[in-house]
This record gives structure tokens, sequence and C-alpha cells, in this order.
């Protein structure tokens, strides 16, 4: 007597398996885009923290020429610095790309985006802009 598969029952077991992942995979996807986002929110208020402690120090935010990069290293214009404000170097966003600070602002006293997923100005979704205002 053998035993096996016959080539029908192994095309079912592939069909159902295909049509579960056209199902499955979609969802999973999108939450993966979603939890990105959240990151980056996360990220950024992590940052807006240490900008006001930066703020409480010297009296002011960091200039736009400073940067981010003010947070975990001392300008010379800032002779009451009391950092690092960060444990780490100043993260990326999650799409590996540097969130974009200004100081002035035109929203506020500073304002710091991130591009979203697709790196362009605008979008929706996961490609929206992300930002502090």
């Amino acid at each position: 007597m053998q035993r096996g598969f016959t080539l029908l029952e192994l095309l079912v077991v592939m069909v159902i398996i295909g049509l579960l992942a056209g199902y499955v995979g979609p969802r999973y996807f999108s939450q993966i885009g979603k939890s990105e986002v959240k990151a980056a929110r996360a990220q950024m208020d992590a940052l807006e923290k240490s900008l006001d402690q930066y703020r409480l120090d010297n009296g002011r935010y960091p200039t736009t020429e400073e940067g981010l990069k003010a947070l975990v290293e001392r300008p010379a214009t800032a002779p009451k610095w009391g950092g690092p404000y960060l444990k780490k170097a100043v993260p990326p966003d999650p799409w590996d790309r540097p969130y974009i600070y200004r100081a002035p602002g035109e929203h506020g006293e500073y304002d710091l985006s991130s591009l979203g997923k697709d790196g362009q100005p605008g979008g929706s979704d996961e490609a929206a802009d992300i930002t502090n205002w």
C-alpha cells in the first residue's frame, strides 16, 4: 500500500493557503503602515519634550541652523546648555529620513515634521505629512 498525497490534494491545499494569504496579507500590511505613523508621532512627541527642555535651559529653541543636533551636542551659541536632552542621537523618521525642523516656524515657535512614507510634501493616509501643528 502506497502512502502520500495525490496531485489533486496538494493543489487543493495550495489553493486554500493562497486564499488565506490573499485575505490576511492586505490586513497585516495595512497595520504595518499604521504602526509606522504611530511611531513617527511618538518620536516627534519625544523630540518636542526635548526641545521644550532645551528652551527652559537656554531661553529659546535651537535655530534652524543648529537643528535637532543641538539636543545632543552643545551649540556654540548656547552657554546654558544642560544636555544632552536625548539619550541617543536624533533618530530618523520610521522611513529612515531626517525630521524637518525650522525655528522660527511658520505655524509656531518651531515646526517639526516628517514627509511620511512617500517622502513628498502632502499626501494622504500613510503618505501624509506628520507635523507638530
